[in-house]
């Protein structure tokens, strides 16, 4: 989801954001004491979170780990974001809305998170003991980035007719599966190529 920056608002505690968070009306990140607005997400955007988060799903069912989906936080220090998608093994956080222990973050780019989640939420989610991928990926274009702490964070590339393994959940699916019902020009492309006699 967007992030839309608000006017800078007086510094909240953790405490005071965590409360009124259950009663906002809209999600809202916390950053280091100011608090951010999140803006509402593409059908592009929720069908590739869609995808993500049902193929984890399918993938866990009957282990101890479970995804979750953009209404649960991930507390990064005295940050706590909405990641799109997140699977988490151990939660020992023992709070019901947030937690400390994902083993892999999914951010969906769009034109106005992308310098957030290549930045700073990159190098956040990377000081998480238990993170072993960070996945980036494009609504506009294809485009599957993953970082895996084993490779010291180098991104790896992954684009339509290839598949990616997500280790961390023993994964590995088509990128035309992470982009299935996607509208953007390189999909359609990519399925007007396999109609071709």
């Amino acid at each position: 989801m967007a992030l839309k920056l608000k006017q800078a608002s007086e510094w909240i505690s953790e405490e005071a954001y965590l409360q009124s968070e259950l009663l906002s009306e809209i999600k809202r990140e916390y950053i280091d004491g100011a608090v951010y607005a999140m803006a509402g997400a593409s059908k592009n955007h929720q069908r590739i979170t869609g995808n993500v988060s049902r193929k984890f799903g399918n993938q866990l069912e009957n282990t101890p780990c479970e995804p979750f989906s953009s209404d649960v936080k991930v507390k990064v220090g005295s940050k706590f974001f909405y990641p799109d998608v997140m699977v988490v093994c151990k939660d020992d956080s023992g709070n019901a809305y947030y937690t400390e222990n994902p083993v892999i973050i999914v951010e969906v780019l769009s034109k106005s998170t992308r310098r957030m989640d290549e930045t700073a939420k990159k190098f956040a989610y990377q000081t998480l003991p238990t993170l072993q991928e960070y996945v980036l990926i494009e609504q506009d274009f294809v485009d599957v980035e993953v970082c895996r702490r084993n490779e010291g964070w180098v991104s790896r590339h992954y684009f339509m007719g290839d598949n990616v393994t997500f280790e961390s959940v023993d994964l590995t699916l088509a990128v035309a599966d992470i982009y299935q019902r996607v509208d953007n020009d390189d999909v359609t492309s990519f399925l007007d190529s396999l109609n071709q006699p």
